[in-house]
């Protein structure tokens, strides 16, 4: 009995404690994959396809149209910008696809992140870029359908405006818990 005590207590000793140190501290991971970059794009976009979304491709294909049939200037020139007004539209049209299939022929394509969620913010590390969004760089966290919108500053531009940016975190890789802890954390507003 005594062989038995000891083994749970060398059991005890060794095991570390790194849990325990920290209470609010979440960890998960992912692969970036096609379905990963695909739900990013879905809930992070807004980009509508209306009139004012297709006006630059207008513009170029008008013009190219104007050059083609009232000046003599070369036709090449004219067919160039015509041809610049139509890639403009399906770049436009297929911005989804075209989004998804950049970042599938990223380096970092395939690998996996590391999720951390903690009192300071909010880690992401992988063989390629470690990053760490503070809380305190946080200015505003939107909640989406499949996940959150995480709006952050990068600090401040020449002209002293803020340059801001924004994240996704999908919640398929989060526990309850760690939905409710970034939804309890309040971003600092200075």
């Amino acid at each position: 009995m005594k062989n038995l005590n000891l083994i749970n207590l060398n059991l005890i000793t060794t095991e570390p404690l790194t849990l325990m140190t920290q209470p609010n501290e979440f960890s998960a991971s992912f692969t970036l994959d096609k379905a990963h970059y695909t739900e990013c794009y879905s809930q992070s976009s807004n980009l509508l396809h209306d009139k004012k979304t297709y006006f630059k491709a207008n513009v170029l294909t008008v013009f190219g149209l104007i050059i083609l049939l009232a000046t003599p200037i070369n036709p090449y020139a004219a067919w160039f910008v015509i041809a610049l007004g139509i890639l403009e539209s399906v770049s436009v049209y297929y911005h989804k696809p075209w989004w998804v299939m950049r970042q599938m022929l990223s380096k970092a394509s395939g690998s996996e992140v590391k999720l951390t969620i903690d009192e300071q913010g909010i880690l992401t590390e992988s063989f390629h870029i470690n990053n760490r969004i503070l809380w305190t760089d946080v200015t505003h966290v939107k909640e989406t359908d499949l996940g959150f919108l995480i709006y952050f500053s990068l600090g401040k531009s020449l002209t002293g405006k803020d340059i801001a940016s924004k994240s996704y975190l999908s919640k398929s890789c989060l526990s309850d818990d760690a939905t409710v802890f970034i939804l309890n954390k309040k971003p600092t507003t200075t």
